[in-house]
């Protein structure tokens, strides 16, 4: 049998081949989780695509206020550390104010756009809806590997936090002029406020709906403390 007959016979059919790259999808997605798992991320897309340049300072857990922490899970993700990654009623709500045309929603969890943050890229329209399936696999990844501290530290120190700035102790150093360690609780809920859209929130002097926001979230905050809301950060 000639060399050309066996590497013929070793080629895979054309309908098996996708089966192939996902397998090599599955592979180099876990490596990836598990590499990301102790060595932070050095850089990701949305930084890439930011023509405003990079100013980020990675900051562990542990030098981060406790107040960021649960000004986050007031503002974002209030079942945190009850949800396995997907707060599936937050998802039908959303699903139903779509439905009736209202502005999307996509009642995405901390552990969701930490997936996404780090892993996949920003977007709206049909981009966003191709995002989701491998959204979803990197969610459950970072769910089993990393478990709720790790999350939250890597969420905390590579979601946008302004213009060109990434992390809460950028941002912190930004705004207050002072790490993310001495964070007030009217600090830290200015940062979570400014979350959602900070190219256009502010977080010095906010007014309007950031200001009243800013405040809700800082009440929230007692809630989170008294509930042990962010208990599975610090367990």
């Amino acid at each position: 049998m000639s060399p050309a007959t066996k590497a013929r016979r070793r080629k895979l059919p054309w309908y098996l081949r996708p089966f192939k790259w996902l397998l090599w999808f599955i592979a180099i997605s876990a490596v990836w989780v598990l590499l990301y798992a102790v060595v932070p991320p050095p850089v990701t897309f949305t930084m890439l695509a930011d023509s405003n340049g990079i100013t980020k300072d990675w900051t562990g857990l542990s030098h981060i206020d406790r107040n960021m922490v649960r000004a986050v899970i007031a503002a974002e993700d209030g079942k945190y550390c009850s949800h396995n990654g997907f707060d599936t009623a937050a998802i039908e709500k959303a699903m139903v104010r779509n439905a009736k045309g209202k502005k999307l929603r996509g009642g995405s969890t901390i552990s969701q756009q930490t997936a996404k943050n780090v892993f996949l890229w920003q977007g709206s329209g049909w981009t966003r809806y191709v995002r989701k399936v491998p959204e979803v696999w990197f969610t459950f990844l970072i769910e089993t590997i990393w478990g709720k501290r790790r999350i939250m530290e890597v969420y905390l120190n590579v979601a946008e936090t302004g213009i060109g700035t990434y992390g809460v102790e950028a941002g912190a150093q930004r705004y207050f002029k002072h790490g993310a360690g001495k964070l007030t609780p009217a600090e830290a809920a200015r940062i979570a406020a400014i979350l959602p859209l900070p190219k256009k929130r502010e977080a010095i002097s906010p007014s309007g709906f950031t200001r009243r926001y800013g405040n809700t979230i800082r009440a929230r905050i007692g809630v989170v403390r008294r509930d042990g809301l962010d208990a599975c950060v610090y367990r």
